[in-house]
């Protein structure tokens, strides 16, 4: 097929035409790497691209097939991960100055799992200095490809947009506070935050290590499912990593909602008319589908919200002990005032911070034991421009986070969908909230949603 329509196929169709050896993994990766060169100049996705090992790669691979052999759903496929995930022999920034000069000896266990599955990966993705708020000010922004007048989403903003825009298949993102959420409903993409423990950590440069969440972030819950499986499971590198089975996600979508209950909560608050529509559109799609709507009321998140900034903090200033406040002029202002709030943290207000932790994560387990599955917003204000995201106190920030930062204290798995568009032609999401390693579940109700509707299959115009 001509490699001018290779871009915007699924994970998943990719993988079937190189393992039906319609398509080569060279054929797949050069596109890739050519449309990269043509639009990653005004994009700036990417951190770094690795054109010389992803090609070889990609020529390694195809002998394989040639061979008989396949490693997986992800022979072949070209696909990229955020710049916090450690690359053997290539530059690891973590979106920070200070480690600008980083070159990993070895992979990270996720970097490590998708080679092993036979991907192909064409470099790293440009992220928030730190994986917190704001770019640090030598990076260039990534731009919306839908429109650019609009917000990537924080932290994961470079994956958000290359995957969007057709600069690789399926990326790796991360979530502390919503930095795979929130760059998934900017740029319309389907983006899983897995329970906490569900993949491993191990080389993956921390923001706040009990909130740390690694997943992808793809055009489809299908394609989430199949990197999903990947990724997941016990990892001896990593003790916090769970040791609970690892299931075929990718199958598991074929079950249907029929009969599933679906928690809708009547006490949103200052979801916008956008953000509601594409609530209301993706509830009646699975309701025809089976599913039973069930009214619920949300635990008070506001003060878990807040307190999960001080949290964020005092973890990550854990993280940069080494190098902050002795290196402070590296810095960007708002992660350095971040380190700050964390260093000055008293063992009473630390306290108070858990036992917050403690009831929101036991509230949202209660809520989900009488429900197989919570709809809720990813913010309340569907698309904010970049104009209204210049606006950043502490209540502010803790507004936008108040129905993702929560569910990074529980460690809930969740996974962002599109489900509309603005008037501006900017992605709505949405997000589906599970029980604790059904991610199973969530990935069907997703996969159900798109099975009716086509705001998945809505591309940027780039």
């Amino acid at each position: 097929m001509p490699t001018d329509d290779l871009h915007y196929l699924s994970l998943d169709e990719v993988a079937r035409r190189l393992k039906a050896r319609k398509l080569s993994s060279v054929e797949a990766t050069e596109a890739m790497l050519d449309r990269i060169g043509a639009l990653d100049p005004k994009l700036k996705s990417y951190a770094t691209v690795t054109p010389e090992r992803a090609l070889a790669d990609a020529r390694r691979l195809d002998a394989e097939t040639a061979a008989g052999k396949s490693r997986g759903p992800l022979h072949g496929v070209p696909i990229a991960v955020k710049d916090l995930c450690n690359t053997e022999g290539v530059p690891t920034a973590a979106g920070m100055a200070i480690r600008r000069d980083h070159v990993p000896a070895k992979d990270a266990t996720v970097v490590a799992r998708l080679k092993q599955a036979g991907a192909v990966i064409l470099g790293k993705l440009q992220m928030t200095e730190g994986a917190y708020g704001l770019h640090h000010p030598s990076v260039d922004l990534p731009v919306n490809p839908f429109n650019a007048a609009y917000w990537t989403g924080v932290s994961s903003s470079g994956s958000g947009v290359a995957t969007a825009a057709g600069l690789c298949f399926a990326s790796l993102g991360s979530d502390t506070g919503g930095s795979i959420r929130f760059p998934s409903t900017m740029n319309g993409l389907s983006g899983l935050k897995p329970t906490w423990g569900r993949v491993s950590r191990a080389g993956v440069f921390p923001l706040a290590e009990s909130l740390d969440h690694v997943g992808p972030m793809c055009r489809s819950a299908q394609d989430a499912a199949i990197v999903l499986g990947v990724i997941a499971g016990a990892d001896p590198d990593d003790p916090t990593a769970s040791p609970h089975p690892v299931p075929d996600y990718a199958a598991a979508t074929a079950a249907g909602v029929k009969g599933k209950r679906i928690g809708v909560p009547k006490n949103l608050i200052d979801a916008d008319a956008d953000c509601q529509r594409a609530l209301d559109g993706a509830l009646a799609a699975l309701a025809q589908q089976g599913a039973q709507l069930v009214d619920v009321t949300l635990p008070e998140l506001d003060e878990a919200t807040m307190q999960w900034l001080a949290l964020c903090g005092v973890e990550a200033a854990f993280a940069h002990e080494a190098t902050f406040p002795s290196r402070r002029a590296e810095y960007g202002a708002e992660f350095a005032a971040l380190l700050d709030l964390g260093r000055g943290l008293t063992g009473l207000q630390l306290t108070r911070i858990q036992l917050v932790r403690a009831r929101v994560a036991g509230e949202l387990e209660q809520l989900l034991a009488s429900i197989d599955l919570l709809f809720l917003p990813v913010m309340g204000v569907a698309a904010p421009s970049l104009a209204a995201m210049k606006a950043r106190t502490p209540q502010t920030i803790a507004s936008r986070l108040r129905y993702t930062a929560p569910l990074d204290m529980s460690g809930h798995p969740t996974l962002t969908l599109p489900g509309g568009m603005t008037a501006d032609g900017v992605p709505v999401g949405f997000q589906i909230v599970g029980r604790s390693f059904d991610e199973a579940g969530i990935l069907t109700a997703g996969h159900a949603f798109q099975q009716v509707t086509d705001w998945h299959t809505r591309r940027p115009p780039v």
